[in-house]
Parts: C-alpha cells; structure tokens; sequence
C-alpha cells in the first residue's frame, strides 16, 4: 500500500493534538480557527480523487476526517458548547470561501493571464451547486451528531472509557456524513451499484482514520491536561 495516505492522516492528526495542546494554553480559539481551516481545506482539494488501497476516494477523506477529532477534543476539554462554535465557525468560513470562488471563477481573467491557466482554474474552482449543497448539509447534520454522540456516551460512561466516546461518536457521524453526501450529490446521476461502493469505499477509510485517532486523542488530552 503507498505510504503516502497513511503519514499524510498520521501528519494531520498530529497537528490537531499540537493545536488542542495551544488551545489549552493560549485560548480555544485557536483549536476553533483550524478546525475552520481544516473544513475549507477539504472542500478546495475535494476535487482530486486519491486511491487508498482497493478504495477511492477524494483527496479530502483524510483531512476532513481530522475535523472530527476536533470536535471530539473540543468537547472533551472545553465543553460542547465550544464545540457546537467551531463547527458553525466553519459552516461560515465555507460560505465566505464559497462566495469568493464563485466570484473569482465568473470575474473574467486578464489579458496577461495564460488562456490555460484560467481555464484551468475556472475548470478545478467551478463547483457543481448541487455537490456544493450535498456538502454543506451533510457537514452541518454529521459534525452536530458528532457533538451530541460525544456528550451521550460521556455522560452514559461517567466520563471513563474515552475510547468509547470517541470511536462512537466519530464512528457513527462520519456515516451519516458519507450517506447523505453521496446520496445528495449523485443520486440519479451514477448508478445505484456506483452510489454503494462509493459509500463504502469512503466509510472504509473513514473508519481507518478513526481508529488511527484514537491514540492521537489520548495524547491530546493528556497533554492538554498537563498544559493546564
């Protein structure tokens, strides 16, 4: 298997547990503003396709998946309500970012400009309205999810087995979050067979990356706690 897929989730896991560690130090704020460059990261390199293993997916998978041990770490050191912030902080990044690229793609390029290039551009940056809504609603429902599953099996477990609200949460929010943006954006575009394998391709990865965080939450926690 190419190596390449697993430092690039093992970097990105790392940099949110140094980020929760800063947070704890110099204010939440920072965890909040990563978690909202982490979203807008993902849906501007969404547009390539990566292969991981027998599965493929968008180049996204690996740094969106991120954004939910985000949350989970947000929620664990600072509380929901802080979690619940970030995640609307990066609803608005997104449209702010979403607003802009429809403008620069429609704005027309200039003379000194290479035709290519601005074709090129118009041709990565033109996104579907259609995919456009299916991500955005399928982020809002799966990360809310992902803020209440954590809150749930905390409190169910009186705050032990961290683990377990972790994985739980992440778990069931990132099929949530692989259902209804398939669905959304290609039903009755690609076949049905084409539709499932793309969700469980997805789901696959998104499932490894979340087992692949747990220890990563572990040391954001401690650490974090150490920081204090």
């Amino acid at each position: 298997m190419d190596p390449i897929p697993i430092f690039w989730a093992a970097a990105t896991l790392t940099i949110v547990m140094v980020c929760a560690v800063l947070a704890v130090r110099y204010g939440v704020e920072i965890a909040v503003g990563v978690f909202a460059a982490l979203t807008v990261l993902a849906n501007l390199i969404a547009v390539k396709t990566i292969t991981f293993g027998p599965f493929i997916a968008p180049a996204a998978v690996l740094v969106y998946a991120s954004t939910f041990l985000m949350t989970d770490i947000l929620s664990e050191l600072f509380g929901k309500e802080k979690a619940r912030l970030a995640v609307w902080t990066g609803f608005i990044a997104n449209l702010v970012m979403l607003v802009s690229i429809l403008i620069a793609v429609r704005w027309s390029a200039s003379p000194v400009m290479d035709p290519g290039l601005a074709t090129s551009f118009d041709a990565i940056f033109g996104f579907a309205p259609r995919v456009i809504a299916a991500s955005m609603a399928a982020y809002l429902v799966s990360q809310h999810h992902d803020v209440w599953a954590y809150g749930f099996w905390r409190e169910k477990t009186g705050g032990r087995h961290l683990w377990l609200r972790n994985n739980a949460s992440t778990m069931a929010s990132q099929l949530i979050d692989t259902v209804i943006f398939i669905s959304l954006a290609f039903y009755g575009i690609l076949p049905n067979s084409v539709l499932m394998q793309l969700m469980v391709g997805q789901y696959v990865i998104k499932l490894l990356i979340a087992a692949l965080d747990t220890p990563f939450m572990y040391m954001a926690v401690a650490a974090a706690r150490r920081a204090e």
